[in-house]
């Protein structure tokens, strides 16, 4: 018998009972029994669950957040800087990259007024991002993370056809389960060669997502040549970040803004694939004003306005511009995403850095 353990935060407690939850994950496990467990029970949780399912049957339904745990995501919150900045890095010098490669975006959505102000997003599709108030010129926490990426990805692959999905919205964090119902749609729906993410979390336990391994095993890879790329993660760290930890997966950690080393914020270890410029990026970015939530702008609150471009760093940057990286290399070679990925990483480990690792840089 397969299942999988329902375990959510505290404040999430009545979500044990969601029948929609609970229904998904049976599908994904070929009708197997879902088993739905009182996380404020460590004994049942260790004897029935764990031991009497067998390692590897049982999970968390882990809550993903935008490339970090819960805290102040990304690495910092965004600076404003004067309309009409150029973007950092710049325009790729071959304008063809990108060809005829379908880039997806599964991020906060898409603000469509910056295409108006930044000539590089033309094209570029989505949904709303929920975090922009166009009423009232204000700016929510995350608001604008699906349009910078997507102009992180159209400065490196100009002729790139994006889409943006809208998934995180408020708060950043959305359920493992509901995470595998939007990748699945973008599967179905949307039929990309590249697939940029830009979130993860850490595990209960060293097995990773059980939900996104059933995904692949049933789902990704039998999409020949979609590859997914994700963020490892802004916490500093070398434990495992997941889904970026799995093989399955191009991980992407940050160089400094010198392009010298890695930078201080970015998670490390054997499990990053490769690191890219995710430091001090410049890009498109809503208008409005935005209240600053993390130290040291918290207390009193820093407020801002943007004029349509900001600076910003996370891995969550450096991630759009590996997958655009890829799909470049895709409109050059004739390969599909998976091979143009390992191409690209074979190229990288060539370039390694010491105490770094594999490095890739816009050409």
């Amino acid at each position: 018998m397969r299942a999988i353990r329902l375990d959510f935060r505290p404040d999430r407690r009545d979500d044990l009972r969601d029948y929609d939850t609970i229904r998904t994950l049976r599908l994904l496990l070929d009708g197997g029994a879902v088993r739905v467990v009182d996380p404020s029970r460590p004994d049942e949780r260790r004897t029935e669950v764990v031991e009497g399912l067998g390692a590897g049957a049982v999970s968390l339904n882990h809550v993903v957040h935008i490339c970090g745990n819960g805290g102040g995501c990304p690495a910092v919150e965004p600076e404003p800087v004067p309309a009409g900045s150029p973007p950092d890095p710049g325009h790729a010098l071959d304008r063809a990259a990108g060809e005829g490669v379908k880039v997806v975006i599964v991020d906060t959505g898409f603000d469509p007024e910056a295409a108006v102000r930044s000539p590089w997003l033309a094209g570029v599709t989505g949904q709303p991002d929920p975090g922009v108030d166009t009423a009232n010129h204000t700016l929510d926490e995350y608001a604008g993370h699906g349009t910078f990426i997507a102009g992180v990805v159209r400065g490196v692959a100009p002729r790139a056809e994006a889409h943006v999905c809208s998934v995180f919205h408020f708060g950043g964090g959305v359920l493992e389960s509901d995470l595998v119902q939007a990748l699945d749609t973008v599967l179905d729906c949307h039929h990309p060669d590249v697939i940029s993410m830009s979130a993860g979390t850490y595990t209960y336990d060293a097995s990773g997502l059980l939900t996104f391994q059933v995904f692949h095993e049933r789902r990704l890879r039998h999409h020949k040549g979609v590859v997914l790329v994700v963020a490892a993660g802004n916490d500093a760290d070398r434990k495992p970040f997941w889904p970026a930890a799995a093989p399955y997966t191009v991980s992407v950690g940050a160089l400094a803004a010198t392009g010298r080393g890695r930078a201080g914020f970015s998670n490390f270890g054997g499990w990053v694939d490769v690191y890219a410029p995710g430091q001090d990026l410049v890009n498109a970015f809503p208008t409005g004003t935005y209240t600053y939530r993390e130290p040291p702008y918290d207390n009193p609150p820093r407020v801002e306005t943007f004029h349509g471009m900001a600076r910003w760093s996370g891995t969550s940057f450096s991630t759009p511009v590996v997958a655009g990286l890829i799909a470049g290399r895709m409109s050059r070679t004739g390969e599909n995403g998976r091979a143009a990925a390992r191409s690209l990483l074979r190229k990288a480990r060539r370039h390694a850095q010491p105490g770094v690792g594999a490095v890739l840089r816009p050409e």
